[in-house]
């Protein structure tokens, strides 16, 4: 299973659906971190704030953590759905629509 192929998410429609799924969810998330990172570091400047602003970068961090998971995820998924007459053409050499018997 080979993992991280440049057009594995456009070999069918299936393939595309879930790419994008996992491309919100890892935006969401690298939104939600910036954010968390953001705010913290404002909260960091009062010191009745900091230690809220510290579990806002604790939970930021967690977030950027949570974005290489959500890439090897998505390939996982990807590799799982198998190949298309597309991938197996492609790697071949030919067409999809040649139907040599």
């Amino acid at each position: 299973m080979k993992l991280f192929q440049s057009r594995r998410f456009d070999a069918s429609s299936r393939h595309r659906q879930v790419y994008s799924a996992y491309e919100i969810a890892y935006t969401t998330v690298d939104w939600l971190a910036a954010v968390l990172f953001v705010i913290g570091s404002i909260m960091f400047l009062y010191d009745d704030l900091m230690h809220t602003g510290t579990w806002l970068f604790i939970i930021g961090s967690v977030c950027f953590a949570l974005r290489p998971s959500i890439r090897l995820a998505r390939e996982l998924h990807l590799a799982r759905l198998g190949e298309t007459a597309t991938e197996t053409a492609t790697e071949t050499g030919n067409s999809p629509d040649d139907r040599r018997g």
